[in-house]
């Protein structure tokens, strides 16, 4: 057990697994945030009330965070790792072992955590903590509404600006980690992998673009 969390191979396992993790829960979160298009904010307050209220949703957020968290310090480790193990750049540097997405996972990575820390202070904690969302009844119950919250916070020009470019990162970085993730846990093979990469492609771009068009939407139409 010490191996693998020490190890160069169990950093790298331990990483692709956490990201595994959060890239099924972009699909999840992306689907509650679409239903902000819908004709009532009901049901988009209503998923966000469950989510925040429900005990095994409460239990997985703490999972969430830590799998982040591990996700996050792991990548930073190899990251210095990999750096220190070539402190001096080669004399012609050989592009061709690495793609160009995989050369800047670590700037992206960077950027998204910037991104991360601004956007759950703008919703997660100004909510949870700060009392930022005003309360509305719905078939008697009060809840949070956070559509509000969310829809003024995107009809301010600068913010939708930082969000789009944000995720444009959050894209670069989706489509190198997808693969990676699948190749780190060996499923490498001249069959599966080109699948593997189709659906990488796909799915960074369908996830970065549904995120997207909900703050551009909602600047434009709302």
């Amino acid at each position: 057990m010490r191996t693998l969390f020490s190890s160069s191979v169990g950093k790298k396992l331990i990483m692709s697994l956490a990201g595994l993790f959060l890239i099924t829960f972009l699909v999840v979160h992306l689907g509650i945030n679409l239903l902000l298009f819908m004709d009532s904010t009901e049901p988009f307050n209503i998923a966000a009330h469950f989510m925040a209220t429900n005990l095994v949703i409460k239990v997985f957020e703490i999972v969430l965070f830590g799998i982040f968290f591990l996700h996050m310090i792991y990548g930073l480790i190899l990251s210095v790792q990999n750096m220190l193990a070539r402190p001096v750049g080669y004399r012609k540097a050989n592009h061709s072992q690495k793609s160009f997405f995989s050369k800047y996972m670590f700037h992206t990575a960077i950027i998204l955590l910037i991104f991360l820390g601004l956007h759950l202070l703008d919703f997660y904690i100004k909510s949870k903590f700060l009392g930022g969302a005003d309360t509305i009844i719905i078939d008697g119950e009060e809840y949070h509404d956070l559509a509000t919250l969310v829809i003024e916070r995107f009809q301010i020009g600068w913010v939708v600006i930082i969000y789009v470019i944000a995720l444009f990162g959050l894209g670069f970085h989706l489509h190198h980690g997808f693969q990676s993730a699948f190749q780190t846990l060996g499923l490498n093979h001249p069959v599966y992998t080109p699948i593997i990469k189709f659906l990488g492609v796909l799915y960074s771009i369908v996830v970065t673009l549904g995120f997207m068009a909900i703050p551009v939407l909602i600047y434009f139409l709302k």
